[in-house]
């Protein structure tokens, strides 16, 4: 039976699989540490008062406990993200890069047998009433398969096998982000409801069982794009020999000789936007869930999912932006700019939300802060060859698994110096933060170049130094 190249259906079942737990995630840490540090039931309560009820009856004692869980919540985090964080980042640039040889299929399926264990290690500890450290374990292990970072590498190289250049190839990978997006947030909408009617462990079951439809598809469904080594790969001047490692690590290395000059400035450049952004961006929404669960906000879990669910509009106002912007023969940097600006006002907002309404209010101006992501995937994508999309993509997932990881692990180590004085320091933080790409971005647009016509110039070319359009298309 033939198969399908379809990789869509795959991140559609991944994001919905693994955000119906996301958000239980840090509620089943928050409530298991309420238990063991106050040695008191966790308080349920049908509205958002939680915190006013109980900050009435126990006055300051209460709100100590509150803080402190708090604190240890933010350092659970904190130390799962650092243990997984190195492994991951290995498995994620070897397999990456390796697959513009055995193919794009191992970058996916590997990162979702890494999902599936850690999601049924969750089902364990809560069902067997496991000590909750053992979790940090479970993501060490599962990180040894590849991440989230792995698994997207993949899918985006895979697309780059399927697309020419140009608007194709821009709203593919925007349809990808898009995806994530509508998918998260069905689930999203749906798991406080989940959770209340069934407690954590169904959660994690149907989770598991979603990830096993998605491992079968891959295993069996989807067609490989990589067929065979391509000649230009295997002509690199690298003896056949030699090891995988090596090869891959010769990949990346070629990847910016091809380029000329001005075009490896720019896409050292690009990659420093997509860094610094993804930064600024991941580490402000990291303690979102911790934020909304403190005072004076004290959300439920039923708010917190429609709370989360409100991503499904960011990642389809995004795509439709993309989408626009593009056929309307918007400068791609403009797009990437008004992303920026996008979550600069979000932050800036979320950072003084004191009650529910505003909370959901101060969302709407980052409706478009997903935009710079597909596009500056798109724009770097452009200017490395066929051949060497998988050690393009296999940098960018490597720094993009490294970036969340170290965002997350100091923005929760800042919300944990600070959620005692200014809970909302860490979004103040992330809107600052977006100077980089902002400063960078100016950069960019100053020596840009038209990449399409400059990848396949050597770099040697003397009219490289001639060339110079203020944005690149």
């Amino acid at each position: 039976m033939r198969g399908l190249f379809l990789v869509e259906p795959l991140v559609a079942l991944y994001a919905f699989s693994s955000f119906l737990i996301y958000p239980l995630v840090q509620q089943f840490v928050y409530r298991r540490l309420w238990e063991e540090l106050t040695n008191t039931p966790y308080p349920i309560s049908q509205n958002n008062s939680r915190c006013a009820g109980s900050s009435s009856n126990s006055s300051g004692n209460h709100s100590s406990f509150h803080e402190e869980v708090q604190r240890q919540a933010s350092l659970f985090t904190l130390y799962s993200d650092l243990f997984s964080l190195i492994p991951s980042l290995i498995v994620t640039f070897m397999l990456v890069a390796y697959s513009d040889r055995g193919g794009r299929k191992i970058t996916i399926i590997l990162p979702l047998f890494g999902t599936l264990i850690y999601t049924l290690s969750f089902l364990a500890v809560s069902y067997f009433q496991l000590n909750v450290y053992l979790l940090i374990g479970s993501s060490l292990l599962s990180s040894l398969f590849g991440g989230l970072g792995t698994f997207l590498g993949g899918c985006f190289a895979y697309i780059a096998d399927l697309c020419e250049d140009g608007p194709q190839k821009t709203l593919r990978m925007a349809r990808l982000d898009m995806m994530i997006g509508l998918l998260t947030g069905v689930s999203l909408i749906s798991t406080g409801y989940f959770l209340r009617a069934a407690g954590f462990n169904w959660p994690f079951l149907t989770s598991a069982l979603f990830q096993c439809l998605n491992l079968l598809y891959a295993i069996f469904i989807l067609e490989e794009t990589v067929k065979s080594v391509p000649a230009d790969v295997l002509t690199l001047g690298q003896p056949p020999q030699s090891s995988a490692l090596k090869q891959m690590i010769f990949g990346v290395s070629e990847m910016f000789k091809h380029a000329s000059r001005r075009c490896k400035t720019v896409l050292i450049l690009l990659m420093l936007i997509f860094t610094s952004f993804t930064f600024a961006y991941v580490g402000g929404i990291s303690p979102m869930t911790l934020y909304e669960l403190n005072e004076p906000l004290c959300w439920t879990e039923i708010l917190i999912g429609y709370g989360s669910a409100l991503s499904t509009s960011v990642f389809l106002v995004s795509f439709v932006g993309v989408f626009v912007f593009t056929y309307c023969g918007v400068p791609q940097l403009l797009i990437v700019l008004m992303g920026i600006l996008s979550v600069v006002a979000g932050m800036t907002l979320v950072a003084f939300a004191r009650t529910t309404l505003m909370m959901f209010i101060v969302k709407v101006p980052m409706l478009l802060s997903i935009m710079p992501f597909p596009v500056l995937r798109s724009m770097m994508s452009k200017i490395i060859p066929k051949s060497e999309q998988g050690a393009l993509f296999a940098c960018l997932s490597c720094l993009e698994t490294f970036i969340n990881s170290a965002s997350a692990s100091v923005f929760s180590s800042v919300y944990a110096a600070t959620v005692a004085w200014f809970p909302g320091f860490c979004f103040l933080l992330s809107a600052g933060l977006c100077i980089i790409p902002l400063i960078t971005l100016g950069v960019v647009g100053v020596i840009g170049v038209d990449v399409a016509k400059e990848v396949t110039k050597p770099e040697s070319d003397p009219d490289d130094e001639n060339e110079n359009s203020p944005l690149l298309s």
